[in-house]
């Protein structure tokens, strides 16, 4: 038997098991990351905002989508973990914001909604989160807001439905 010849299927095979390797990685690391962010509005008509532990900066609260899940889901799972407060009813969709440049870690693109909230303000994720606050939207502390968090606010004011 030809030793090439014998050889030879398991070369092909490689050479496309390493093709698609090179494929799932492309799709994986070459794509941007789906998130949201929640403008949660307390009965009062304040707006809840956290203080992230990476840059310490206000911010809105929010997270990537897990796999498997929507984005109502992803919405009630990150402003709990984030800020204890739950969902009552998500208004409507703000905006849909995906510069490569929004999220200096990666490029992401950002679902945000305004949802109604209810409930206790509690720090339950204390890696992520310095601090929460409610704030008047006339007292919101921007333009130095973490990502582009100032200009979903400042869309969200003017009432705008933005795609950026």
């Amino acid at each position: 038997m030809n030793i090439l010849a014998f050889f030879t299927p398991l070369i092909e095979s490689s050479r496309s098991l390493w093709h698609f390797g090179q494929t799932v990685l492309g799709i994986i690391f070459r794509h941007p990351i789906t998130g949201t962010s929640i403008i949660p509005i307390l009965p009062d008509g304040q707006i809840v905002l956290i203080r992230r532990k990476d840059d310490g900066r206000w911010s809105l609260p929010g997270g990537m989508v897990d796999w498997g899940e929507d984005i109502p889901h992803a919405v009630r799972r990150e402003l709990m973990e984030e800020t204890g407060l739950e969902v009552v009813n998500i208004r409507r969709l703000v905006g849909v914001y995906s510069s490569p440049n929004r999220d200096p870690r990666i490029h992401s693109i950002c679902i945000v909604v305004e949802a109604e909230v209810e409930g206790e303000m509690t720090i339950t994720d204390t890696l992520e989160v310095l601090d929460i606050q409610a704030f008047p939207p006339s007292s919101l502390p921007k333009p130095d807001m973490s990502h582009d968090h100032a200009r979903q606010l400042q869309n969200y004011l003017n009432g705008l439905t933005t795609l950026a």
